[in-house]
Order: structure tokens, then C-alpha cells, then sequence
């Protein structure tokens, strides 16, 4: 170990005496990141599906349903605002303590901050405090997620076989469709075999008491990874070491920011596709019930990770900026469609399956390479801490305001907004690529 590199801790070396000192296959990289992603995942979709079907309801009934949304989603923001901040506590802690100990505590604070909200009082009972109590517990949450990061992903670009890097790169996201369809599929059972008193009552924290125990199962997957000597000789080879951010924006600054905007796109629609049809349809739809949506959007998952995967095929034949450049104009198009044809989503079931199938098709395609992106333009030294901060902040702006965005201006101005908003981050996304030719090293 080199001097700067922390002492192993008790948790690191029980899982070092577990994996011994064998090389690390990529494909087990891949399943230990895999069930990392979609643990956090399924933390924060929990959360977004909340903030529409339960949230108004039990911490907000003293205003409009719309309001009650608007207030919940702006909670939901919380956390990613909160995540850039994590990340810079949790790196020092890296720092400090080692690579367990910030794992260990990111996870438990991520699951126990989850978990704490299913315990929660209704605002009947406590008040107001029962609003800054989930506020806080949000911000946990971000900063957690933030905490959460581990390498893994880098270590797997850097394991992978050159001629299969967009596919290896896109494994990681899987995280995203698995999540979601864990989380969907929960709320939808209790949501179609509860009535609705029950549902308010006491169903609606089954989802969230769930997520401490998956997120302890993901800690133990991870640390079995990154307590291994592979992952601690890259360490030492200043590969994956995590660096004060100051250092990073002194350096790469101007890459971080550029990185932030590579994968906007797809990060605009992410909730665009999840999170806000739900509240649409909640707030306008007579016909169709928010537990029989989530089926859709089930479906609509698979079809996703699907598209990840195909992702991974079409970067190993294009290159990683072409797969990002040609979903990207593909997300463009589809903001247009929804710009003039914006009923197509708002009034029938048939419009309303489609608009969000082709959305979970065009998210896959788009964010199967966006991790590939945001690791590509930096030097091995600030891989590890710039991938995390690049990533949190292209989450801040294409995802986290998303949800509050997209609601306001469709109840204040049309559906077609949506499409507007859309397409703004498309034109992003494109600009970024076509103005950093970096994009197209495959590291």
C-alpha cells in the first residue's frame, strides 16, 4: 500500500479473507455493480413514486392536490442538491478511514434514512414537523447517494476487453430499469389489493421499511469487490485513488462541467418517463387508476434494460460518442412528437402505453452510455472522484427539478411544454458532443 493509501479496517479484511487474492473477472465486477446501483435505485424511485401517490396525502393535505405535488417534488430535489456535497464528505472520509468505512456508513444511511420515512407521523399528528422531518430525511438520502459512489464502475471499464467496452460500460445502468421495476412492481401490489384508506394508512411504507435490508445485501456484494487486493493495486496505481475536490477542479474543471451536460438528455427524460406521467395521470385521468399505470411502466422498465443492453452493442460497433449522438437526436425527435402531438400522452390508454414505451426504449439507448461518458474525459488520478462529482451534477440539472419542472409547466401551460422542456436538454446534450471530441476515446 502506498503511504497515503488508509490502513485496512476490520470490515475490509473479512472480506479480503473471504475473496483471497484471486483476479477480480469482470463479470463479477459487473454483478456486484449491478445490485449496488439498483439498490439505490430502488431507495430513490421509492421515494419519487411516493412524492405523487402518497406524500400529498399524508404530509401535505392542508393545500390542492397539485400543490401537495409541487411541495412533494420539491423535497424529491432535495436530495439531488444534497448528492455533490456527499460525495466531497464521503471522498475525505475515503481519505481518512478506507473504502469500507465509507461504504459501510454511506449504505446504512442511505437504507436507514429510507426506511426511517415508513415510520414517519402524518402531518395530522405532528404538523409541520412531519414536512421538515422528511425534508431532512431526503437530504440524507443525496447525501448518501453522494457517499455511495465506490469505483466499481471505473474498475470495470479498466478490467474490460478494449473491443467490448460499450458493453461492459453499460452494464452499471441496469441499475436503473431494475430499480424501477422492484419499486413499481410494490406500490403496485398494495396499490391494486388494498383499498384506498388502507393504502394511506399503512401500505405505502411496506416499499420504504424494504430498503434497509437491500441495501445491506448491496453493501456485502460491493465490499466483497472492493476489499480485494485487485481493486487496492489499482489504488496504488493512482487509478481509482479519491482526490480533494479542489485538486479536481483545479485540473478538470472545465471537463466536469462539459461531462455534466454529455448525458442531459437522457437524464431529462428519466423522470419524464417515470415519475411524471404518474402525477399526470393522478392529477387528470379519470379512466385510468395510478396502480394500473405502474404495470405499464413495469413493462416499460424491461423494455428499457433491453435498450441498455442494446446500447452496449451499438457503442462496440460506432464508438460511444455516435451510440450518445445518435440517441440523443432520437430523444430530440421524440420531444418534437411531443410538442405537436401532445394529446397522444393525455387522452387515451393506447397513446398513453405508447408515449412511455418508445420514452423507456429512447432512456435505455441514451443512458447506457452516459457512465462511459462521464469516466472517458478524465486522466486515471481523478477518475475516481471526478466520474462521481461529473455524475452528480449532470443528475442535479437533467434529473432532479425534472419532476417539479415538467408539473408546473404542464398544468400552467399544456402538455406540449413537456415536449419543450424535452428538447431543451437534447439541444444540450448535442452541443456537448459535437463541441468535445474527447467523447470519442472509449475510456
Amino acid at each position: 500500500m502506498s503511504a497515503n493509501t488508509p490502513t485496512v479496517t476490520g470490515l475490509e479484511r473479512d472480506a479480503q479473507q473471504a475473496t483471497g487474492d484471486h483476479k477480480v473477472h469482470p463479470n463479477e465486477i459487473a454483478i456486484g455493480v449491478v445490485i449496488g446501483r439498483a439498490s439505490e435505485y430502488f431507495d430513490f424511485f421509492v421515494f419519487g413514486i411516493a412524492c405523487v401517490l402518497v406524500f400529498p396525502k399524508v404530509f401535505f393535505p392542508f393545500v390542492d392536490p397539485l400543490k401537495g405535488m409541487l411541495y412533494a417534488f420539491a423535497i424529491f430535489a432535495l436530495a439531488f442538491i444534497a448528492r455533490p456535497i456527499g460525495t466531497v464528505l464521503f471522498m475525505a472520509i475515503d481519505r481518512r478511514h478506507g473504502r469500507s468505512v465509507k461504504l459501510t456508513t454511506a449504505l446504512f444511511l442511505l437504507g436507514g434514512s429510507t426506511a426511517a420515512v415508513s415510520f414517519l407521523p402524518r402531518y395530522d399528528s405532528i404538523g409541520i414537523s412531519a414536512v421538515y422531518i422528511l425534508a431532512g430525511l431526503r437530504v440524507l438520502q443525496g447525501l448518501a447517494l453522494g457517499g455511495a459512489w465506490d469505483g466499481l464502475a471505473s474498475l470495470l471499464a479498466m478490467n474490460a476487453p478494449r473491443e467490448r467496452r460499450g458493453w461492459y460500460a453499460m452494464i452499471p445502468q441496469l441499475g436503473a430499469p431494475l430499480g424501477f421495476t422492484v419499486a413499481s412492481a410494490l406500490f403496485a401490489f398494495f396499490l391494486v389489493n388494498l383499498d384506498e384508506a388502507d393504502f394511506i394508512d399503512w401500505g405505502w411504507r411496506f416499499p420504504f421499511y424494504c430498503a434497509f435490508t437491500i441495501n445491506v445485501v448491496a453493501l456485502f456484494a460491493r465490499l466483497r469487490l472492493v476489499a480485494t487486493d485487485e481493486f487496492a493495486r489499482m489504488m496504488d496505481l493512482d487509478r481509482l485513488r479519491p482526490v480533494p475536490a479542489l485538486e479536481l477542479f483545479r485540473h478538470h474543471a472545465g471537463d466536469v462541467i462539459r461531462g455534466a451536460f454529455v448525458p442531459l438528455a437522457a437524464f431529462a427524460l428519466f423522470h419524464l418517463v417515470t415519475i411524471f406521467p404518474i402525477a399526470w395521470l393522478a392529477l387528470n385521468s379519470t379512466t385510468r387508476s395510478p396502480g394500473e399505470f405502474l404495470i405499464v411502466q413495469f413493462s416499460g422498465a424491461i423494455v428499457c434494460a433491453g435498450a441498455v443492453a442494446a446500447s452496449g452493442l451499438i457503442a462496440d460497433q460506432i464508438g460511444r460518442r455516435n451510440c450518445l449522438i445518435m440517441s440523443s437526436s432520437l430523444i430530440g425527435f421524440f420531444a418534437i412528437g411531443s410538442i405537436i402531438a401532445p394529446l397522444l400522452f393525455g387522452e387515451s390508454a393506447i397513446g398513453q402505453t405508447i408515449y412511455v414505451t418508445i420514452g423507456f426504449m429512447l432512456l435505455g439507448l441514451a443512458y447506457g452510455q452516459t457512465a462511459g461518458a462521464v469516466s472517458a474525459r478524465l486522466g486515471n488520478h481523478y477518475r475516481y472522484t471526478g466520474a462521481a462529482l461529473t455524475s452528480d451534477f449532470a443528475w442535479l440539472l437533467g434529473a432532479g427539478f425534472a419532476p417539479l419542472v415538467a408539473l408546473f409547466l404542464s398544468q400552467r401551460y399544456g402538455l406540449a411544454m413537456i415536449g419543450v422542456y424535452l428538447l431543451s436538454g437534447a439541444a444540450c446534450s448535442l452541443v456537448a458532443l459535437f463541441t468535445d471530441r474527447s467523447e470519442m476515446r472509449q475510456m
